[in-house]
């Protein structure tokens, strides 16, 4: 079996108890084909992106469903009949299987061993540079 997803809008002039009978209907309708509803969600009266009919709002709902893939065209056709339904889309979840591992977490290391041996390091160059600095004169009177 398949896993489908459906959007459909349904003209905002209809009332409420046909509303809920043509969402039962529908959902009827895949469970009587071979299917399975697994999730409804009415995301309720919105404003349409363009004007379908001269209408600029409809009743938008959502359903998961699992099935067969004759399911889907029998459910188009169903949608399509409906004079309350203004657009519907019809679309299959594809499976994303992921080969990626997640990477190890790395500790942190610790700051404070750090900061105590940061002053010792700044004395050890200055100690170094002082006798460079006495021996470059001596080597230049000798030269002469």
């Amino acid at each position: 079996m398949n896993k489908y997803e459906v959007v459909y809008i349904i003209d905002p002039a209809v009332e409420e108890d046909e509303r809920k009978a043509l969402i039962a209907k529908f959902n009827d309708l895949i469970a009587n084909n071979g299917g399975s509803v697994d999730k409804v969600e009415e995301w309720g009266k919105r404003r349409l992106a363009y004007a379908i009919d001269y209408k600029t709002e409809g009743y938008y709902v959502l359903v998961n469903f699992q099935g067969e893939a004759e399911l889907p065209k029998e459910l188009e056709r169903n949608l399509q009949i409906s004079e309350s339904v203004i657009r519907y889309q019809v679309i299959r979840q594809i499976e994303r299987k992921v080969g990626i591992k997640p990477r190890a977490v790395r500790p942190a290391p610790v700051a404070a061993p750090v900061a105590e041996e940061a002053p010792a390091a700044d004395a050890a160059p200055a100690a170094e540079a002082a006798p460079a600095a006495e021996e470059a004169p001596a080597e230049t009177p000798a030269a002469e």
